[in-house]
């Protein structure tokens, strides 16, 4: 079985890389007062919010009073500024909301948003008696949101005041509201939402001043696509990672390969328990968890064997990686091959990869079903090391290259272990249920693995980056694309990094310029966007509501900030006209 689109040889770059579709980047403005200000804390308030809710089991519609009272004890155990409590209120308020509003289907809720949402000096939409009528410009994420909406069933509005919503609501063919607003207009809101007794989400806008106003996207995304079908939705990925990465400690280490005999197996697990982010066997985790039959059941013994396998071979490929770069650091701590020497780290490399098939060997799974596994390890390892390859050669005879040909690099270099994670993964949960599910897999792996290392890319700028591109002369993104737009002496300069050779007098601050400079920070930060949202169109074709809401799910914990749209095959059928006789019930009321 092919885990790889790629056709490319070993040693070149391929340039048939096609990019995704350019995607609507959100501005960036900072939050008013009474909104938490970064979405690191926002999004620790939601996951503190869905606790509070789990455990304490309000039963929606909550009285404004009551509601209150619930906020202010959240503000008081999480110590947040007392100012944030009507934002907490609202956050409570959808949570409790989540599971009526998940049985609701898609062709009975309304999306409401607000016309300020949109990029007022240059909108070209006009209004009529129902609002902001969307031309497509591109120039906001309205057209998104909307777009999306519509093909799943809603009936959506771009429009303000709670007197239409009401309106709505009293046609009868409304039952469930997923709104975006901001607190002034939703506290306004609440008592219809309480004598409605609907289901109703609102997601609150970072800002009130009515002009070019932003919201957390994924917030949003998330809340238009709840469905009750995907069985998956209650699972905390924050608690599923934590568990991942507990089997990595020393002890655990110990119960699930065996005691460590000799000092090469104390170094390899030494190696295998240093820092790191663990996605990849987080994703093997999170596909077995989609496709398994008891979705809330305990984990397997034999997955931690599975999930540690899968990481197995990816820090083996750090160890290779280090040397064959001449790394200095990973992790903020020496590199391997600088701590015990090449040749030590070498045989550690080579032990992981051992260590790694004979966990997939020794689970108790059938003969077919584990001979695919080993399979599919074995063809990941092939791909990844041919777009190691790629690099390698390119560095024997160093010339710049294009923004695809380096893309086409990640593709090859990144993309074949996120392939790996997940398709083991799946077929431990027995895949051969799921046909459709390894193509996709595929595809999601390839976007994903090249966003990653985009975002990467991003990271290593200023002096906090774990691995520094521009220091170690290797292939960039942001230097492919600020070359190909430089012009003059800035070209000359960007040509000799390509050449591997560091100009005299020439500071990693300066190359950071020209970066900002050339508009290749920008442009990296939109092909992020396009390949995360590439990942999750990728899941169109899908028809297991827990794999696709699983994997949409986590894209946005790997990127955070991540505009989740585009899944759902099933309700492509356009319900237009039925949303617009909807809309015309509620402007006759």
């Amino acid at each position: 079985m092919s885990v790889s689109p790629s056709t490319a040889t070993a040693d070149a770059p391929a340039t048939s890389l096609i990019l995704p579709k350019h995607t609507v980047q959100q501005r960036f403005r900072t939050p008013k007062h009474n909104i938490p200000q970064t979405p690191f804390e926002r999004t620790r308030i939601l996951h503190a919010v869905r606790d509070y809710v789990t455990t304490q089991k309000p039963v929606p519609p909550v009285p404004v009073a009551e509601l209150k009272q619930h906020a202010d004890r959240l503000v008081q155990q999480l110590r947040l500024d007392p100012v944030y409590r009507d934002y907490v209120g609202v956050i409570l308020n959808n949570e409790m909301w989540r599971e009526p509003l998940a049985a609701v289907p898609f062709e009975r809720r309304l999306l409401l948003l607000p016309k300020c949402m949109r990029v007022e000096s240059k909108c070209p939409a006009p209004f009529d008696e129902f609002g902001l009528l969307c031309k497509q410009c591109g120039l906001c994420t309205i057209q998104d949101l909307t777009a999306e909406a519509e093909r799943l069933g809603y009936a959506v509005l771009v429009a303000e005041g709670s007197a239409i919503v009401m309106s709505i609501i009293q046609t009868g063919k409304i039952d469930a509201i997923v709104g975006v607003s901001c607190l002034s207009v939703l506290e306004q809101a609440f008592p219809y939402m309480e004598a409605a007794a609907i289901p109703g989400v609102a997601i609150p806008l970072l800002q009130d001043d009515c002009i070019d106003t932003t919201v957390d996207l994924d917030w949003v995304w998330e809340y238009i696509h709840l469905s009750h079908h995907d069985q998956t939705r209650r699972l905390d990925l924050g608690a599923l990672r934590d568990e991942v990465d507990f089997w990595f400690s020393p002890t655990s280490l110990e119960l699930i390969m065996g005691n460590a005999e000799g000092e090469t197996e104390r170094i390899a697990r030494e190696w295998l328990g240093r820092a790191g982010k663990r996605w990849r066997p987080f994703l093997t985790v999170a596909a077995f968890q989609a496709l398994r039959d008891e979705t809330n059941g305990p984990l397997p013994d034999d997955l931690r064997k599975v999930a540690v396998a899968v990481e197995c071979f990816h820090k083996a490929s750090l160890i290779h990686d280090d040397i064959e770069d001449n790394d200095a650091l990973r992790y903020g701590e020496k590199t391997l091959h600088e701590e015990h020497g090449t040749a030590v780290a070498l045989n550690v490399g080579d032990l992981l990869i051992g260590e790694g098939y004979r966990l997939l060997a020794g689970c108790r799974v059938g003969a077919e079903q584990k001979a695919r596994m080993l399979q599919v390890a074995a063809e990941g390892q092939r791909q990844l090391c041919r777009g190691q390859g790629a690099e390698l050669c390119w560095a024997r005879q160093p010339k710049p290259l294009r923004p695809n040909e380096v893309l086409d690099i990640f593709r090859r270099k990144t993309a074949p272990a996120f392939e790996v994670a997940l398709q083991i993964g799946a077929l431990y949960a027995g895949i051969e249920r799921h046909a459709d599910v390894t193509a996709v897999i595929s595809k999601y792996s390839e976007a994903l693995g090249i966003a990653y290392q985009i975002r990467d890319d991003l990271d290593d700028l200023g002096l906090g980056g774990d691995t520094n591109d521009i220091a170690g002369l290797r292939p960039s993104l942001l230097l492919a694309v600020a070359h190909e737009k430089a012009q003059g002496p800035a070209k000359d300069l960007l040509a000799a990094l390509w050449h591997r050779t560091w100009p005299a007098g020439t500071t990693q601050e300066r190359i950071e310029a020209l970066y900002e400079e050339l508009g290749a920070k920008a442009r990296a930060e939109v092909l992020l966007g396009a390949y995360k949202e590439e990942a999750i169109r990728s899941l169109n074709d899908l028809e297991n509501h827990n794999v696709k809401g699983l994997l949409r799910r986590v894209l946005g914990k790997i990127f955070n900030d991540v505009e989740i749209k585009g899944w759902c095959k099933e309700h492509e059928q356009a319900n237009r006209p039925e949303a617009l006789r909807l809309l015309d019930l509620a402007a006759a009321s």
